[in-house]
């Protein structure tokens, strides 16, 4: 508990010090996998699925905007990794207003989920929370809500090209059931720049 305390301190403080935006794009092949992993962690496995007999439950996620990539860890170790994520129209900088189209940036929680979504399959990210609720009223606007890790359109056969999303995070529907199945409700979340 005192560990996890710690690290929720750490990761808040370092997001009042604010950071650059990392520019949108696909994973370039020379860069690391490593940026500051949650703690014990060294790398991402190269599996995309679970392997046979496997059972152990994501308790960390690290989506990586820029480098379009989401890995699943189970105390510190990295057990699941989706690259190619989509985001919304405009994938650069953290969420603000309702309507950007923009994916927050922090740390949240999968809070719920939703099996009958209009997109396949719906973990809900805890989005806005006491801050980016601060930070809207005093523009008098409202910062939106209703973000979501989802899969692609109900209906709709294949993947949608590009970024589609009004500032969720879409995988393939093959890699939404996974994740469905490794992250309860509560698993903390840390969206990265």
């Amino acid at each position: 508990m005192k560990r996890i305390a710690a690290l929720l301190l750490t990761l808040a403080v370092a997001a009042c010090a604010g950071s650059a935006n990392a520019p949108a794009g696909e994973v370039a092949a020379s860069r690391s996998v490593e940026a500051t992993p949650p703690p014990a962690t060294r790398s991402v496995p190269a599996s995309r699925s679970l392997a046979r007999g496997e059972a152990a439950l994501a308790d960390y996620l690290v989506v990586d905007k820029s480098r379009r990539m989401l890995v699943a860890y189970n105390r510190g170790r990295p057990i699941r990794a989706y690259r190619g994520l989509q985001f919304g129209d405009a994938p650069q900088g953290h969420k603000r207003f309702q309507g950007d189209e923009r994916t927050p940036e922090g740390l949240y929680t999968i809070d719920t989920r939703n099996p009958r979504s209009s997109y396949h399959l719906s973990l809900r990210i805890s989005y806005p929370n006491a801050s980016d609720r601060a930070f809207a009223r005093q523009y008098g606007r409202s910062p939106g809500g209703d973000i979501f890790i989802h899969g692609q359109p109900t209906g709709r056969p294949g993947r949608m090209r590009g970024d589609w999303t009004d500032g969720c995070i879409a995988l393939s529907n093959a890699e939404i059931e996974e994740l469905w199945r490794l992250v309860p409700d509560g698993t903390p979340i840390e969206i990265r720049p």
